[in-house]
């Protein structure tokens, strides 16, 4: 089967001064419970459950770096999707791609992904319950009848496999319970917001449950294409989940979900930051406005079902199975320059599937811990995409496909030596086969992936090619129990994310670019103390830890043959170390007022970057010239809840600030590198009897902040003169932003 058929085409905050907060407060972001702490007269912090290590544990025991926000806390810091969870987990970057509504770029520690073609696969793995999912597209998800989110920083191949060499994110669902239940919610706000979400369940049996949940989230744009009138930076998203639990017995349970999310939000124009080339438009007041000169028509539609049987052979063993499907379709328009010309347009379509299935075996006699398993994965990416040059008269079409099929085999244990020392060994072994199909074509005149098949008027690649990787991937750790309540330990683990193809090969001026990239493996050494103290009114969570990083996989894309053409690259990049610290700490200060905070430090440097250099025409090492995109040096949080009663109910009063320290977009320095950012949040929940208000205000301080970007930039001198045009006759240094201030108001209703 051919492509084409597969397709069917304000204020301030210096990271010291953060610090000093921090240390003043006693505390960084943990968490607290799902409902509103119960009053004593002595406060102490609730018990936090996480599965990082594929089994329900205390976190304060769990030898990973690993932060869990609850549905509670997430509504009161204003989450309203996953990126919003990058604030509250150190060292995470989780942000919506440049030009898109919902795919998500994701950086844990310094490595990650932000090109989101198919056949490049992230490295920061995403997971619906215990399902990977492979694609980014569709996975900046709204936070919907959702029970936790968890953030596990550090390689997590052993027991997460293929793609978790920065970390895991576990978007975990609300479990059913067997009682009847309805939660009504809807939210006005700025910008003409209006959300809507409704669910609930109840049991159709005494041994089957139903449950259901359904959300429409709505918005006008913060901006306007200006020579169309259409909305930029809107919202128009559906999610909606159901889901059945069976219990034949007690030892077995049977529990099948089916989601999908519609995403049919514009496609989001960016903000120049140079004045046009070709129209002399200067950039806009607002860095919401554009222009363009395509539809502003985007569409993703991205969903799956699971089925998870789970068996418990006796009190210490427990069979579980997890066979899963996954899809998305991604229709979408990206103007790269932004003007009301077609100088560089980027439509686009996606395609992926993806098949799963994961049989596990647990161990827990008290003492021992044990979980290993076999994960077999069948996933197919395809797409096609246009780079319109419509004012040289040209079209380049790329388009492919990459057949993935991966086998694991895995295990990881945990035993006592002494009383109080235990160790943790595991491995993991996987084996990807991909067969990869690419093409590269040149048509005269505009083109579209909808347009019929038409001879093209040059070849520039065309190829199918297979490749074979696999790797073994340890992990060792030692953990002590110092004291019933402090537990120090250290770790090495071993990361691994498989190689591939550049779909967007260019073999006319890179001969080699139809060779397969190798995969990067990354090799960390952890050490973290997990402690509570005064009586377990204070909770501080701190990781170190040291990275090697080797052939880490860059894409570069450069402007050749005089600003005429594209040159992409796969780079594995040589060496790399990165080194950082994190602390999250929670503060009982009282039975009404808690604190809670983090703090996250980050040093990555290349040690040696071999990058083809296409107008030099030689290899060359530019270490010295590039630093890690998506990575700030410094994060922190810091927030403060007080709980009160008031107007016959329960009220909880929460504010907080959220600091990024400086960003660099890409690899090499340019003008879309963003500054610090700190945005400051507040909201007042009120609860009596069935009912919740909660009154939200998000980025308060209204701090404009970039988050990524295109860099086809026009030839300069030393000066910073353009000197001529560049890809397309353009400038395009193009820009997308956070969101501004807002404010919303909620009301819920639960029967």
């Amino acid at each position: 089967m051919s492509v084409r058929q597969k397709m069917q085409p304000s204020y301030n905050l210096t990271p010291i001064a953060l610090a000093v907060c921090l240390g003043l407060a006693a505390s960084a972001p943990a968490l607290a419970a799902d409902e509103p702490a119960a009053k004593s007269d002595e406060p102490s912090l609730e018990v936090i459950e996480v599965t990082a290590r594929r089994t329900a544990e205390n976190l304060q025991s769990v030898p990973v770096a690993v932060t869990s926000l609850s549905a509670e806390q997430m509504s009161q810091r204003g989450v309203e999707d996953l990126a919003d969870v990058q604030w509250y987990s150190p060292n995470t970057t989780l942000q919506v791609s440049r030009g898109t509504n919902s795919t998500l770029t994701a950086y844990i520690r310094g490595i990650g992904q932000q090109d989101p073609l198919w056949g490049f696969e992230p490295g920061v793995g995403i997971y619906i319950d215990d399902v990977y999912v492979a694609r980014p597209q569709g996975a900046v998800m709204d936070i919907l009848d959702v029970q936790r989110i968890e953030v596990l920083r550090g390689p997590q191949g052993t027991l997460y496999g293929r793609n978790t060499i920065g970390g895991a994110v576990k978007y975990v669902t609300k479990k059913l319970h067997g009682d009847p239940e309805l939660h009504l919610k809807g939210t006005v706000g700025s910008y003409n917001q209006r959300d809507f979400t409704v669910s609930g369940q109840m049991p159709l049996s005494d041994t089957f449950w139903a449950g259901i949940a359904y959300g429409t989230f709505n918005r006008d744009g913060f901006g306007k294409f200006k020579n169309t009138g259409a909305d930029n930076y809107d919202k128009d998203i559906q999610a909606g989940r159901v889901s059945f639990a069976w219990y034949p017995s007690d030892n077995l349970s049977v529990n099948f979900m089916a989601d999908r999310t519609w995403d049919d939000s514009h496609a989001k124009g960016g903000y120049r930051l140079t004045p046009s080339l070709v129209t002399g438009q200067q950039p806009y007041g607002s860095v919401y406005d554009s222009d363009t000169s395509m539809p502003t028509k985007n569409s993703v539609e991205t969903g799956g079902e699971a089925l998870t049987i789970t068996y418990n052979i006796n009190n210490d063993w427990t069979f579980k199975s997890i066979t899963a499907h996954r899809d998305g379709d991604t229709d979408t328009n990206i103007d790269f320059d932004s003007t009301a010309q077609p100088s560089l347009d980027i439509p686009a379509l996606y395609d992926d599937r993806q098949f799963t299935q994961e049989f596990q075996l647990n161990f827990d006699n008290g003492g021992w811990k044990a979980v290993g398993g076999v994960y077999y994965l069948d996933g197919q990416a395809c797409g096609v995409f246009e780079t319109v040059l419509g004012l040289q008269g040209v079209t380049v079409e790329n388009g492919g496909c990459v057949d993935t099929k991966s086998y694991a085999a895995y295990a990881q244990g945990s035993f006592p030596l002494t009383k109080d020392l235990s160790m943790t060994l595991g491995g993991r072994y996987t084996r990807d086969k991909k067969d990869a199909d690419v093409y590269r074509y040149v048509y005269l005149g505009i083109r579209y992936p909808h347009d019929p098949a038409t001879p093209p008027f040059a070849v520039q690649s065309d190829f199918a090619d297979s490749a074979t990787f696999s790797r073994f991937s340890p992990r060792v750790g030692l953990e002590y129990q110092l004291t019933q309540d402090l537990m120090v330990y250290g770790s090495y683990t071993n990361g691994f994310k498989s190689g591939g193809f550049d779909m967007r090969a260019n073999k006319s001026v890179n001969p080699d670019a139809d060779k397969p990239y190798s995969p990067e493996i990354v090799d960390t050494y952890e050490v973290g103390a997990k402690a509570e103290w005064f009586n377990h009114r204070l909770r501080t969570n701190i990781a170190a830890f040291y990275s090697n990083y080797d052939d880490m996989q860059i894409t570069v894309q450069r402007a050749v043959n005089n600003n005429t053409d594209v040159a992409s690259q796969v780079l594995n990049a040589g060496k790399s170390e990165i080194k950082g610290m994190e602390l999250e700490a929670t503060l009982a200060a009282t039975d009404a007022l808690q604190f809670t905070a983090n703090l996250g430090y980050v040093d990555p440097k290349f040690k040696r970057v071999d990058y083809f250099d296409p107008n030099a025409g030689q290899v060359v090492d530019v270490s010295d010239l590039w630093s890690f995109a998506n990575t700030p040096k410094w994060t922190g949080s810091l927030l403060a809840q007080y709980n009160l009663e008031a107007f016959g109910g329960d009220m909880v009063v929460s504010g907080g600030v959220n600091y990024r320290d400086k960003t660099q977009i890409f690899e090499t320095p340019s003008m879309l590198d963003a500054g610090s950012v700190t945005l400051w949040n507040a909201s007042v929940a009120w609860y009596k009897g069935n009912w919740e208000v909660q009154l939200t205000g998000r980025n308060l301080g209204d701090k404009e902040y970039r988050l990524a970007g295109y860099n086809f930039a026009a030839p300069r001198d030393a000066q910073g003169n353009v000197t001529g045009p560049g890809l397309g006759g353009e400038d395009t240094i193009v820009g997308y932003y956070g969101d501004p201030r807002t404010v919303s108001l909620s009301v819920g209703y639960r029967f």
